[in-house]
C-alpha cells in the first residue's frame, strides 16, 4: 500500500514527524494569539489583526521563496526552526499592555518562517520522496496539519486558560526546537547551490506558473477556490446563528465535522491521484466543496454537519494536486520561488475574501450568499476541467498534454 510505503521511508516519516510537531504548536499559538492581544488591551479590532499579522508574509511569498532557492534547504529549515523556538520563547516576557507591540512583531515573523519554511519545504520533498509517492505524501501532510488543528486550538486555549499566553509560547517553541532536530536527522539527496539569484530572478516562479500549461489552470482554480473558500468562512457564524439557531460556540462542532472530512481525504489521495489526471482530482474536489457551501444555507443541522464534512473533503483536493504539480513539473532551481509564488497566489484571495465577506454577509442574507458561493465554485471546476482538455502547443515543439 502506497501510504505504507510512505511511511516507511525514512525522508518522507521525518518530515511528516515534523509537521505534526510543528504543527501543534502553530495551530495552538494562532488561536491562544488573538485571545492574548483581546486580554492585553480589551480590543476586538487588535485581536482580529493577530491571525491578520500571521497571514501577511503570504502576500511577499516570492522573495521569501527566493531565499530558499539561494541557500541550502536542509539548514535553510534547522535553522529557520531554530530560530522560531529562541524567538517564541521570547513572547514569554509580554505580560503588559505596553509589550503587545512585541507579541505583533513575533507573529508578522512567524508568518515570515512559515512561507520560507513550506517553500524549502516543497523543494527537498520534491527531491527526496520518490515521484510516484508525491501525491500520498502531499495527501498525508494535509492529514496531519489538519489532524493538529482538531485538538491543538483546545490545548492552546486550555493552556492559556490556566496559565496564561507565556505558556503556549513556550509550548511553541519546544514544538519548533523538536521540529529543527528532526529536519537535522533527514538525508537529503539534492539541494539548491548557495549562488546569486539570476537579474529578475525573482519574478521565475511567476514565469514558471504561468508558462506551465499544467500549473497554470491547477493554481488559478485553486486561487478562485480559495476566494470562495473566504467567502464561505466569513459566513461561518452567521450561518450558526440565523441558519441554526446555536451559539457561537457550535462553530467548534461544525470545524471538527471539516476536520474530520480533511483527514478523510488526506488518507485516500495519493491513491485518487494515481487513478484520476490531477486537474480531474482537482476538480471534482472544486465540485463537492461548491455543493457542500450551497447546502449550507439550509437549516438543518444535520445537513450542516454533512456539508462541512464535504467542505473538508473537497476543498483540499485541488490545493494537494496543486503542490504535487508544483513539485513534479518545476526545475530545482527555481522550485522554492514557484512554491511559495503558487501559495501566494492560492491563499492570498481567502485573507482578501474574509474581509469582503465581511461586509456581504452584512448586506446579503446568507441563504442567497451561500448558493452563489457554491455555483461560483462548481463554475471554476467545470473551467478547469475544459482547461484540461485544450492541447496547447510548446514553443519549438508539438502539441503537448496539459494532463496533470
Amino acid at each position: 500500500m502506497a501510504v505504507g510505503r510512505v511511511l516507511r521511508d525514512r525522508t518522507a516519516g521525518l518530515f511528516l514527524a515534523a509537521v505534526v510537531v510543528s504543527g501543534f504548536g502553530s495551530s495552538a499559538m494562532t488561536l491562544a494569539a488573538g485571545i492574548w492581544v483581546k486580554s492585553l488591551t480589551g480590543s476586538d479590532a487588535l485581536a482580529a489583526l493577530a491571525l491578520f499579522a500571521v497571514w501577511l508574509p503570504v502576500l511577499f511569498g516570492p522573495p521569501l521563496g527566493a531565499v530558499a532557492d539561494r541557500l541550502p534547504r536542509k539548514p535553510l529549515l534547522v535553522g529557520a526552526n531554530a530560530a522560531m523556538a529562541a524567538l517564541t520563547a521570547v513572547l514569554a516576557a509580554v505580560g503588559a499592555e505596553g509589550r503587545v507591540w512585541l507579541l505583533f512583531a513575533v507573529l508578522v515573523l512567524y508568518g515570515c518562517a512559515s512561507v520560507l519554511m513550506d517553500s524549502a519545504e516543497s523543494a527537498v520533498v520534491a527531491g527526496a520522496v520518490a515521484p510516484d509517492l508525491l501525491g500520498d505524501f502531499n495527501g498525508l501532510r494535509m492529514m496531519a496539519n489538519e489532524s493538529m488543528k482538531l485538538v491543538a486550538p483546545l490545548t492552546g486555549a486550555g493552556l492559556y486558560a490556566r496559565f496564561g499566553g507565556g505558556a503556549v509560547a513556550l509550548l511553541d517553541a519546544v514544538s519548533f526546537a523538536l521540529a529543527a532536530g528532526l529536519y537535522a536527522l533527514l538525508r537529503v539527496r539534492r539541494t539548491a547551490r548557495s549562488a546569486p539569484l539570476v537579474p529578475g530572478g525573482r519574478a521565475a516562479g511567476l514565469r514558471q506558473v504561468w508558462g506551465s500549461p499544467v500549473l497554470r489552470p491547477l493554481v488559478l482554480a485553486a486561487s478562485a477556490t480559495m476566494l470562495c473558500a473566504g467567502l464561505n468562512g466569513a459566513a461561518l457564524y452567521a450561518v450558526v446563528d440565523g441558519t441554526l439557531g446555536h451559539s457561537p460556540a457550535y462553530a467548534g462542532v461544525l470545524s471538527v465535522a471539516q476536520g474530520l472530512g480533511s483527514v478523510t481525504v488526506g488518507l485516500i489521495a495519493g491513491a485518487l491521484m494515481r487513478r484520476l489526471p490531477g486537474r480531474v482530482f482537482a476538480a471534482a474536489g472544486i465540485a463537492v466543496f461548491g455543493v457542500a457551501v450551497g447546502l449550507r444555507a439550509v437549516p438543518s443541522d444535520a445537513v450542516a454537519l454533512t456539508a462541512c464534512a464535504l467542505i473538508g473533503v473537497g476543498l483540499p483536493c485541488v490545493l494537494i494536486a496543486a503542490l504535487t504539480a508544483v513539485q513534479r513539473e518545476t526545475p530545482d532551481a527555481v522550485l522554492g520561488r514557484t512554491a511559495a509564488t503558487a501559495d501566494t497566489l492560492m491563499m492570498a484571495p481567502n485573507a482578501v475574501a474574509l474581509g469582503i465577506g465581511a461586509g456581504l454577509v452584512a448586506r446579503v442574507d446568507v441563504t442567497v450568499l451561500l448558493p452563489l458561493v457554491g455555483a461560483g465554485a462548481v463554475l471554476t471546476a467545470a473551467l478547469l476541467l475544459a482547461a484540461g482538455r485544450r492541447r496547447p502547443v510548446a514553443p519549438g515543439g508539438p502539441p503537448v498534454s496539459a494532463e496533470a
